[in-house]
């Protein structure tokens, strides 16, 4: 069995990246047989800042701090990823970055695709991204999802337009097929 992680990547209180990572969770449930998905809400796993003298890439997935080896396992458990990302100041927000330089083996070689979200879909942000993941050599989707809040929000709820969910089936799809493959 397949294993896809949906990671809501933001920590602020009431975000839109958890709605609309809960929301990508709900429309993959059921999908496909042989892939299963989780949702990794990065807000529990409650990441410190890297300050640990051991390089990531030495640890060999083991990390003294608890919280970062609990991370260390929800992420290694996955074959593949949807990185649910905002955008801050036209780049990745910082504690989704974080999170992803705590680790390294982890990431290596497991296909991404990407869910932007914020006023111009964080566009920027997923760009930004695609030259971090780069360094573990992880494959990327090209297509990616853009929710627009002045498009795919109506009176303060998340609905996204058809057609956005017909890009997120279509998108699900080709990420299970990178994870098979």
């Amino acid at each position: 069995m397949s294993r896809i992680g949906i990671i809501i990547g933001t920590t602020r209180d009431n975000s839109a990246g958890k709605v609309v990572g809960e929301w990508l969770y709900d429309l993959a449930q059921g999908r496909q047989d042989g892939v299963e998905y989780t949702l990794l809400n990065l807000k529990e796993f409650d990441v410190p800042l890297l300050t640990t003298d051991v390089i990531p890439a030495t640890a060999n997935k083991q990390y003294a701090d608890e919280k970062v080896q609990a991370w260390s396992d929800a992420v290694d458990a996955c074959d593949g990823f949807v990185f649910v990302t905002p955008e801050y100041n036209r780049s990745v927000p910082g504690p989704f970055k974080n999170a992803f330089d705590c680790l390294a083996g982890e990431w290596t070689g497991k296909p991404v695709a990407f869910a932007g979200y914020g006023p111009a879909g964080a566009i920027r942000g997923v760009e930004a991204w695609r030259t971090v993941v780069v360094n573990f050599s992880m494959p990327q989707l090209r297509n990616q999802l853009d929710f627009g809040f002045f498009t795919d929000w109506t009176d303060g709820e998340f609905r996204p337009v058809d057609a956005k969910v017909e890009r997120t089936n279509s998108l699900l799809a080709e990420l299970e097929d990178a994870v098979s493959a």
